[in-house]
């Protein structure tokens, strides 16, 4: 039951720096190219179901990483490059302070990260009075090797879900617990989840380098969200978020800062929404 319309950026986005870089068909999804505060301060309050997003893991400083077996240089863009741990932090506490606003009360949200950024995440998320629900384990069956040899070999990412409401409050948060179990051959599904990296069929349209697979994204909306809510991702990226999104029938909010990838994500998002079913769209 689609809940109601995709909720108007406040204003003109022009003076905002707010562009639009797609809409879908039917109106009721939309990325915009701008800055992720901005998006987050043009939504009123209350008005997102669930968040799901991917932010800087604050790894490009000068370090490397193996990619096709090779030694390549780990420079993502300036957004990654780490201010040091208080600023990091910081920058962390002040978008989910935001998308805490916007979280309607019964809303949840999903933080992706590795150990660079996910300790800090999970502290913001408890200092502004989210409920911590679980932290989701993906594993990734074919890691790139550990070229220093110094330490284990990095083959997992951490997802946090986290609850705007407190326990025991009137406005429950949405778990979809039976479609997980059957999804699970009848069983309790765990938390630790074994996908693979984003394939050559998720990146025909272009490479992003933190591309989330469908797969995984899509798993926790199916499992946190109805047909109809609205999701919002403040950090798009290749908008992994926006195309799970709507292939399980919800609506999509997101902002991408970077042009390239804003184009990425738009080629993406529109595949997407033309291979929806005709009752799904006008």
């Amino acid at each position: 039951m689609p809940s109601a319309s995709t909720p108007a950026l406040l204003g003109n986005p022009e003076p905002r720096g707010l562009k639009e870089s797609w809409r879908s068909r039917d109106g009721e999804s939309r990325l915009v190219r701008g800055d992720h505060m901005e998006l987050l301060a043009s939504l009123p309050a209350d008005s997102v179901d669930c968040i799901w997003t991917d932010p800087p893991y604050f790894l490009s400083n000068g370090g490397t990483s193996c990619h096709a077996g090779k030694r390549v240089a780990v420079h993502k863009g300036a957004w990654d490059q780490s201010q040091g741990v208080a600023a990091d932090h910081a920058f962390n506490r002040t978008w989910l302070a935001e998308c805490r606003r916007v979280l309607k009360p019964s809303g949840t949200i999903w933080v992706s990260g590795t150990h660079h950024v996910y300790l800090s995440v999970g502290m913001a998320l408890m200092e502004l009075g989210y409920r911590l629900l679980n932290d989701i384990v993906w594993e990734k069956p074919n890691p790139p090797p550990n070229l220093g040899c110094r330490c284990f070999t990095h083959a997992t990412e951490m997802i946090l879900w986290a609850s705007k409401s407190a326990k025991g409050a009137q406005n429950r948060y949405t778990f979809n617990y039976a479609d997980m179990k059957a999804e699970n051959d009848g069983r309790q599904m765990k938390n630790v989840w074994r996908f693979t990296a984003p394939g050559t069929g998720e990146k025909r349209h272009g490479k992003h380098p933190t591309q989330k697979p469908l797969a995984l994204v899509e798993r926790c909306l199916l499992a946190s969200t109805h047909p109809g809510d609205l999701v919002l991702d403040p950090f798009a990226g290749s908008a992994s978020t926006g195309v799970a999104a709507l292939g399980a029938g919800r609506r999509f909010i997101g902002a991408e800062i970077d042009t390239n990838y804003c184009k990425l994500a738009s080629k993406r998002l529109t595949a997407a929404d033309l291979a929806r079913p005709p009752s799904e769209t006008p």
